[in-house]
């Protein structure tokens, strides 16, 4: 499947007192770029909660520092029913400094699983 690309640069807001930036923005970041893969194709219809995390792991390999650009490269890597399986990579100059692994499973109003709408499912295909 198609590879998102997302630019982003550390700002100091983004750093711990080391000038390193801080282990949760990490899944902060990740969000913003998921979101805006799907853009307006993730919208829950109105009847339905959408898209929830259901797990997430993080895997750092290289620290990012203040001022450092790179890009985080989303790609779906499984699509099921109710579900979808992604995995996120933060690149810098080449190198892969984290990568973020998770699930999010769509929800209807009550909380339950349910069914993706098939134009959430080809937002995700493409």
């Amino acid at each position: 499947m198609k590879v998102h690309k997302f630019k982003f640069s550390v700002a100091y807001a983004d750093t711990d007192a080391g000038g390193i930036m801080y282990h949760g923005r990490y899944i902060e970041i990740a969000e913003r770029a998921r979101m805006n893969w799907l853009g307006k194709n993730a919208r829950p219809v109105a009847t339905d909660v959408g898209l929830v995390i259901r797990d997430l792991q993080v895997r750092y390999l290289r620290p990012l520092f203040l001022a450092d650009e790179f890009v985080v490269k989303t790609v779906v890597t499984s699509i099921r029913a109710a579900s979808v399986a992604v995995e996120q990579k933060f690149v810098k100059n080449g190198e892969i400094c984290a990568i973020l692994t998770g699930t999010a499973a769509y929800l209807d109003a009550n909380g339950r699983p349910a069914c993706m709408p098939d134009v959430l499912v080809c937002a995700l295909k493409q």
